[in-house]
């Protein structure tokens, strides 16, 4: 597994190696944050091997006694023995004040600084005031359907498609045979490390049950406008009692763990930004499925979830587009260029044509615009509109905007 690199990535932190900023590296646990570190571990060695390497992961009990800021500074003054040190410290947020322990190593030359996270809140508030202008973040994701592949060493075909669709891009699983028992029983136990540590624990939540039924719900609801007050009548019909106020607040939790992601809508344009109603989509297919199950009749909302994390991935920021007549599934903003794309299972009938191609041919600009289905011969354009199957999407959104 050493020699399957992350280019995505890697390429993003290379040029600021050496640079004096933070190079905070955030997502859900388990994604391959650790393993990317090692990787620009053994980029520095061969760059420079007389630099000292100081490495801290919070998740080895070696490190337990590590739990505030001067616990940290201590430390890392205690190990050094160079004048030029790579500091790299792995779930950055259990320290206790950490920010001021970055902020003091970043005020001494001698030190290139590197950390992880896995909460999205390390950024945020009196931290981002403190360390303000002075950190640079990359997203790690799960893996991506080229990655996927590559790190299984499988072959482009639409048999292996549909396993990333079932069992996700969690990197551990190379370790596992696909087996429907043996990857969502890994899946089932990841989804309780994320849930109890990075939320229940962090936020203090007593009622472990409830969260997860709302995770049931969105995974059941991908791809549909969710509200608060929705989600709360719904459960109430199920005979639980959970307020508006504390759905979008659990909700909130879950965003900033990386384990869920929200997307906002704007109008078609993608510049305003409409307030009511939000779509949620999971940062891993595959522990979505681990949580109700895959059933063929939630295709379309896969490949919809699916084509969102591959746009995350390629960088994009991405809303979804309405107006009062029509819904454009995401609309894709980057370096001020757009993309359009409609995503749907198969194109069946000439209903459905109609509505993924006309919802498109009414946008009047020239930016790039896609309808995405399942469909095996979907290398097309009908009146400048691209047709593709998923899979190449996939691979060529990452191939174009991601450096992979």
């Amino acid at each position: 597994m050493q020699n399957l690199k992350r280019d995505i990535y890697l390429n993003r932190i290379m040029p600021y190696i050496g640079k004096n900023l933070i190079k905070v590296i955030t997502g859900q646990r388990r994604t391959g944050k650790s393993y990317l570190l090692r990787q620009i571990i053994d980029l520095i060695k061969k760059q420079n091997p007389e630099r000292q390497i100081i490495y801290i992961n919070k998740e080895d009990y070696a490190f337990d006694p590590i739990k505030n800021y001067t616990d940290l500074i201590a430390y890392v003054d205690k190990t050094r023995a160079n004048d030029e040190i790579s500091l790299f410290v792995d779930e950055v947020q259990d320290i206790s004040q950490f920010e001021r322990a970055l902020r003091h190593f970043l005020l001494k030359p001698e030190y290139d600084i590197y950390c992880t996270g896995s909460n999205s809140e390390i950024l945020s508030g009196d931290i981002a005031t403190l360390l303000s202008g002075r950190t640079i973040e990359t997203e790690v994701y799960s893996l991506c359907y080229p990655e996927f592949l590559s790190f299984h060493n499988l072959e482009d075909t639409h048999e292996n498609f549909e396993r990333y669709m079932i069992y996700g891009g969690m990197p551990n699983l190379i370790h596992l045979p696909f087996e429907d028992e043996i990857v969502f029983n890994y899946l089932k136990n990841l989804f309780n490390t994320i849930v109890v540590r990075d939320v229940i624990e962090r936020h203090q939540i007593r009622n472990a049950v409830l969260l997860r039924n709302l995770c049931e719900y969105i995974a059941d609801n991908l791809g549909s406008l969710v509200s608060g007050k929705k989600v709360s009548d719904y459960l109430k019909s199920q005979k639980i009692t959970m307020s508006p106020a504390m759905v979008i607040e659990y909700l909130t939790f879950l965003c900033e763990a990386f384990f869920i992601s929200r997307v906002k809508r704007s109008d078609l344009q993608g510049k305003k930004i409409l307030e009511v109603n939000e779509k949620y989509f999971f940062n891993d297919i595959g522990l979505r499925n681990s949580l109700i199950g895959f059933k063929a009749a939630d295709m379309g909302k896969l490949l919809e979830n699916i084509v969102f994390n591959h746009l995350k991935v390629a960088g994009y920021q991405i809303t979804i587009g309405e107006d009062r007549t029509r819904e454009i599934d995401f609309v894709a903003r980057k370096n001020n260029e757009l993309v359009y794309i409609q995503v749907c299972y198969k194109l069946e009938n000439d209903a459905t044509i109609n509505r993924e191609f006309g919802n498109l041919l009414k946008i009047k600009n020239n930016y790039p615009k896609y309808v995405v289905s399942m469909d095996v011969s979907s290398k097309a354009t009908f009146q400048g509109i691209n047709h593709l199957h998923v899979k190449d999407f996939c691979k060529s959104i990452i191939k174009h905007n991601a450096q992979i």
